[in-house]
């Protein structure tokens, strides 16, 4: 049979068992997905966590920020995503204006994202947000938490910049992440904060860390899959390293398309249909014979009434 990371059996990833990798000291693989066929390929990857982000906004709908994207869009990929997944962990990323304007709202937008399909969702925030996950929790909906830089907060941050620079940015990220586990979160995310200040809060709390540019001690890691696999190459931050270069094989498979069109080698008889060779007398007979445009117009009229 075979196994994910360690001893621990390949099975369907819950909560609970992302808790125990940690208490194990097996590390978390983490992506992002957002549509079947890549779901499909990445639950078959044995990857622990799939989270549809709320990063589709921009590698797939192509816009400037995360913030243009809706719940109905979110819903829509999750959807999507839940039909190739076996295994991995499903999260949700509740987007910009679906939990922190009311909780009611909250909980009714987190509760869409599991009948869609999630088992959990994510929201940003610290401290702040700890009234929001106490609803959540309380009509059974786990949260994973996403403290450092927190993309909905872009324009707060005034872009998308390294967070816990300074002593008292560090201190209050190390006591969000506190009150996160405290609250009742089975991960949180470390965006882009230093990989000092990283391991302090992995070293701190007993729920897993899953960092995207907070260095190689937190207890799991995650990227953007269309980010490291060279798809959307808009901007590269220090963190992304590219595992493949599937954009440059995408073009270079569309300009070999493109000319075998064009110069008449593809399709060839291999890639096409045989007619039963018997019968294909009498349609040429046929063909050759019959008013072609007289018979259309009789199946035609015919059709009108």
């Amino acid at each position: 049979m075979p196994h994910r990371g360690g001893n621990m059996a390949f099975s369907k990833m819950t909560t609970k068992k992302l808790v125990e990798k940690k208490a194990a000291g097996q590390k978390i693989i983490t992506i992002t997905s957002y549509d079947y066929s890549f779901a499909k390929l990445v639950d078959q990857s044995n990857i622990d966590l799939i989270l549809v982000g709320d990063s589709l906004s921009m590698v797939v709908l192509g816009n400037k920020t995360t913030l243009q994207v809706t719940m109905d869009e979110m819903i829509h990929h999750t959807t999507a995503v839940a039909r190739g997944v076996t295994n991995a962990l499903i999260v949700g990323d509740m987007p910009f204006l679906s939990y922190k304007v009311d909780i009611k709202d909250a909980v009714y937008n987190a509760g869409r994202f599991i009948q869609a399909g999630a088992e959990a969702v994510k929201i940003e925030g610290g401290t702040e947000v700890t009234p929001i996950i106490n609803a959540l929790l309380a009509n059974d909906i786990p949260v994973m938490g996403h403290i450092g830089l927190t993309p909905q907060a872009v324009y707060k941050f005034g872009g998308n910049l390294v967070q816990g620079r300074t002593a008292e940015t560090a201190k209050k990220l190390i006591i969000d992440a506190k009150n996160l586990e405290k609250v009742g979160v089975f991960s949180i995310v470390l965006e882009s904060i230093p990989w000092q200040i990283a391991k302090i809060i992995t070293e701190t709390v007993t729920i897993p860390t899953i960092g995207i540019g907070a260095g190689p001690y937190c207890d799991g890691q995650i990227l953007v899959i269309h980010d490291m696999l060279g798809i959307f190459t808009d901007f590269k931050p220090k963190f992304l390293k590219y595992f493949a270069k599937v954009g440059e094989s995408i073009k270079q498979a569309m300009e070999d398309y493109r000319t075998e069109v064009e110069n008449l080698t593809y399709p060839d008889l291999e890639h096409s249909y045989e007619y039963p060779e018997d019968d294909l007398a009498e349609v040429t007979d046929w063909v050759q014979n019959a008013d072609i445009d007289q018979e259309a117009e009789k199946v035609f009229e015919k059709q009108k009434k």
